[in-house]
């Protein structure tokens, strides 16, 4: 199959994603927002639509299924850790310590120090602690994959072995429900792990193509997705409608089958690559700017300008994150990694202490003549290989 380097479509849905969550806090959202009222009622209208803004985040996870079984191919657990932490954690820093910063100057969010610190380590979800941002959620789902890719790639990622991790996935986090299990439903958080395997049946469709098998796994994953869906809008989201959502989920599924088909190939604008780049800063940052400055645009300006101008100044500090920040931390942090990893691997093993009787300075006990080693079978070099995955590790 001839695939291009990068696929310009995905950025186009990242950031498409990024903004229905942006519009869904600025304007859908039905809660204390940065509105002195909820979004919902300063936008009714919009609202109705912008309400399941929130679905954004499903298809982030779909994408990161996609995006992140391509990033980890031929890759080890090191060079995958590496690639997951210079990808995610400068513009995260900064993240929080803007949440900080604003706390402290005006008094807003939740950057009071004793959560900055927790907060920086980025697994303040597992302490039990809240987020500086409530976005950040989204981040301790992403760590969960990454961790289970991790084993992935450390076991030796190829096709046979991602079917197997997919479907002792999607299982397991079933039985894992039926059990009402906490560790595994903790560890493999089966209300959003469909979309992470839906994204990496695509992925194996746009690289190999498709096969009965491959679209099995994007159905099953397709009909657990709607299930939870639905059930958010219960638990989570009420007053959404099922029937929306639902066929939110849909769309999200048919655009992704789409990218991995090679039916929005035909996306090649350049500027669709700087889309993509605003996408994570912009989704980290934009509830905290809203804040101070609707705080202060709001009522003095009527509602569309205000939205005009925080939805322009959040893209602005987007972009002034991601060439300030993102681009030479990444480069800083992914050199001195590597270093490290250069280092830790060119350090010997420990040799293993000799066991009593197998050295040769304990010597054959008085008078017994010395051991001769058992022949060794013509295929012994063959013994235990037969069953070695392939693939890179």
């Amino acid at each position: 199959m001839n695939r291009r380097d990068r696929l310009r479509e995905l950025d186009l849905l990242r950031f498409a994603a990024a903004m229905a969550v942006v519009l869904y806090h600025f304007t859908g959202f039905g809660g204390s927002g940065p509105w002195p009222e909820p979004a919902r009622e300063v936008f009714p209208g919009l609202g109705e639509f912008t309400r399941y803004g929130y679905l954004g985040v499903d298809l982030f996870f779909m994408i990161s299924g996609f995006v992140i079984l391509m990033s980890a191919w031929n890759r080890g657990p090191g060079e995958f850790g590496i690639s997951r932490v210079t990808r995610l954690m400068p513009a995260y820093w900064a993240s929080v310590l803007l949440g900080a910063v604003i706390y402290l100057v005006f008094g807003l969010g939740k950057g009071v120090p004793g959560l900055v610190v927790p907060n920086l380590t980025m697994l303040q979800g597992g302490l039990g602690l809240p987020n500086v941002d409530a976005v950040y959620w989204t981040l301790w789902v992403e760590l969960h994959f990454y961790f289970l890719v991790a084993l992935l790639a450390a076991r030796g990622i190829t096709y046979r072995s991602c079917l197997v991790f997919m479907a002792a996935w999607l299982l397991l986090g079933v039985f894992a429900d039926e059990a009402e299990n906490k560790f595994l439903q903790v560890m493999l958080v089966p209300t959003w792990s469909p979309y992470f395997i839906a994204g990496m049946a695509l992925y194996l469709i746009h690289r190999f193509g498709p096969t009965l098998l491959l679209w099995g796994y994007v159905a099953a994953a397709w009909l657990l997705a709607t299930h939870w869906a639905a059930w958010r809008t219960d638990v989570a989201f009420k007053g959404a409608d099922e029937t929306v959502a639902s066929a939110a989920v849909a769309g999200i599924f048919l655009v992704m089958i789409l990218v991995a088909t090679g039916r929005l190939s035909w996306l090649r604008w350049r500027g669709l690559t700087v889309l993509g780049a605003l996408t994570y800063p912009l989704y980290l940052t934009h509830s905290q700017i809203a804040l101070p400055l609707l705080d202060r645009a709001y009522p003095s300006l009527d509602r569309w300008t205000a939205l005009a101008l925080v939805t322009a100044v959040s893209l602005l500090a987007a972009y002034a994150m991601y060439r300030l920040v993102e681009r030479p931390g990444q480069a800083w942090l992914r050199r001195r990694l590597k270093d490290s990893l250069a280092a830790l691997r060119s350090v010997p093993e420990r040799e293993q202490p000799a066991r009593p009787g197998d050295g040769a300075a304990d010597g054959p006990a008085d008078g017994a003549p010395p051991a001769v080693p058992a022949p060794r079978p013509a295929d012994a070099d063959l013994v235990g290989t037969a069953g070695r995955p392939g693939g890179a590790g």
